[in-house]
């Protein structure tokens, strides 16, 4: 039964997060203003105007102090003028004679007859009263009549003339609704501008979380090589170097659970083949020591019974003893890496790093090989291609690549070439070395990999192989549990090997 993949949630970028939340807390706290000014703005207008009532009170007490408001005393009206002006109210004295003898610029025409109307209990129309504050001087009360609703203070001063002062409730509510409007207005231009710098704000504070997002997605992808280089000295900075450790730490992680996983499986599959591996290595080495051991055995005997005199024939034989002891030593080191290989003795350490530069810095040691064999090397350059295994490891297999694409070399139309190129397909890179010359029989591909096996033996005599190789590569490529191969191709032979790239 076959798992659905799992649905990819849509992301939200963080910009416009911080952007959408930040209007709408605005938008919350403009309209809450609002809310609250239109509740409690006229309660407190009120209020405040109950205290400009109470202060002019005491300033009319201290103007009549100073003027019986007898004959023309200008000064003083002005004065009381000022004050209902500044304060916006209606002020009107009466002496107690019921003459008229203040009333303020600014005030209603009939606001005299009002105060007659109370003083002689007779008011001009039906009037609503409501008692806010009293006390033996004067009375604070709200009025409501069929057209018009007033705060008034009415009373007597100390020199025993009655007053009144009366402010419209229109003109309270008035000005709620105007401060509601500057309110919303100011809001309004709040929000759009908060918004725009919190939208630039916010993608500055975005970029780093951004960043620690794209390294955690390389991490998931096991590239290990980007780091976090913010400066940041904050939350996001502590956490970008806490991911730099993890990356670190993970990396390190992997390389040992990597090397243990290949001992372990070598460990598994070792015991299944010793017994094999080591009858079929007695029989192959036995085989290919035969040969030197007879030239060495023939050549010694022809010196020692002096079969050639001459300097120049004794010169040839030691020279033969001496190939074929270098040989054998070639081959007896050779065979004992091998055997390490496939008996599992030879620990792979498993690493991650760049397959170019160590292709790199091998040919540039053995390009020696090539210019005397006349072959051109073309180094498909590629930069940055890091590859996990055992550096050494993959060194020698490529060793053995090049050296039987040197030896095997053939001149033909394109000249004499070997051609070193890499091919990626998902998580693997494969190493390719082509050289121009023969193509290998088909029945032959298969057993390359095969302990001392030789296509052309004549040949590999020639020019000193061992034919246990392409044996090592085989060895060395299964410790890893990674491919191989050779094929034909038009003009040439491809020899390749493959290596892990996450």
């Amino acid at each position: 039964m076959s798992i659905p993949p799992k649905k990819k949630k849509k992301i939200i970028s963080l910009k416009w997060q911080y952007t959408l939340y930040f209007a709408g807390l605005m938008a919350g706290i403009v309209f809450i203003t609002i809310f609250l000014s239109s509740v409690f703005l006229p309660k407190y207008y009120e209020h405040a105007r109950l205290k400009t009532f109470r202060n002019t009170y005491d300033e009319i007490l201290k103007k009549t102090e100073e003027s019986s408001f007898e004959g023309d005393d200008a000064y003083v009206a002005r004065q009381l003028d000022d004050l209902a002006m500044k304060n916006n109210l209606s002020i009107v004295i009466m002496n107690e004679e019921s003459d008229l003898v203040y009333s303020s610029r600014s005030g209603e025409r009939d606001i005299g007859m009002v105060l007659a109307g109370y003083i002689f209990g007779m008011p001009r129309e039906p009037v609503m009263i409501d008692v806010i504050e009293k006390n033996d001087y004067y009375e604070i009360r709200k009025t409501s009549s069929m057209n018009d609703s007033f705060l008034e203070m009415y009373g007597k001063l100390d020199n025993g003339f009655s007053f009144l002062i009366r402010s419209p409730f229109e003109s309270i509510w008035e000005s709620a609704r105007y401060a509601n409007r500057f309110y919303l207005f100011i809001g309004l231009l709040g929000i759009a501008f908060g918004s725009v710098v919190i939208f630039f704000v916010s993608r500055r504070m975005s970029e780093p979380i951004l960043k620690l997002s794209d390294i955690s997605k390389r991490m998931v992808d096991l590239d290990f090589d980007a780091r976090y280089d913010g400066s940041d000295r904050n939350e996001i900075g502590l956490l970008g170097n806490n991911i730099n450790e993890m990356s670190a730490s993970l990396e390190k992680s992997i390389s040992e659970l990597k090397t243990a996983n290949n001992e372990l499986k070598r460990d598994i599959e070792k015991k299944e083949k010793a017994a094999e591996e080591h009858n079929e290595f007695i029989s192959n080495v036995s085989h290919e020591l035969k040969t030197p051991i007879a030239l060495i055995s023939g050549y010694a005997e022809g010196l020692k019974e002096g079969i050639s005199d001459d300097p120049e024939s004794r010169d040839y034989y030691l020279d033969v003893i001496m190939d074929e002891a270098s040989r054998m030593n070639r081959l007896v080191r050779q065979l004992i890496g091998l055997d390490q290989l496939e008996s599992g003795d030879d620990v792979i350490d498993m690493q991650r790093f760049d397959i170019y530069e160590v292709i790199h810095n091998y040919l540039e040691t053995a390009k020696m090989l090539a210019r005397d064999a006349g072959a051109e090397i073309v180094f498909e350059e590629k930069n940055g291609n890091y590859v996990w295994g055992d550096p050494l490891k993959a060194e020698t297999v490529f060793a053995n690549f090049f050296s039987n694409a040197v030896h095997y070399c053939k001149e033909t139309d394109a000249g004499k070439l070997i051609r070193i190129s890499f091919e990626n397909s998902g998580n693997i890179l494969r190493v390719c070395v082509f050289n121009t010359g023969d193509a290998i029989p088909e029945e032959s591909l298969a057993r390359l990999w095969d302990k001392f096996y030789k296509v052309d033996k004549a040949r590999t005599r020639e020019y000193g192989g061992s034919g246990i190789g392409l044996s090592i590569v085989k060895a060395i490529q299964a410790s890893i549990g990674r491919g191989y191969g050779a094929y034909n191709t038009e003009g040439g032979v491809v020899f390749w090997y493959e290596l892990e790239t996450k």
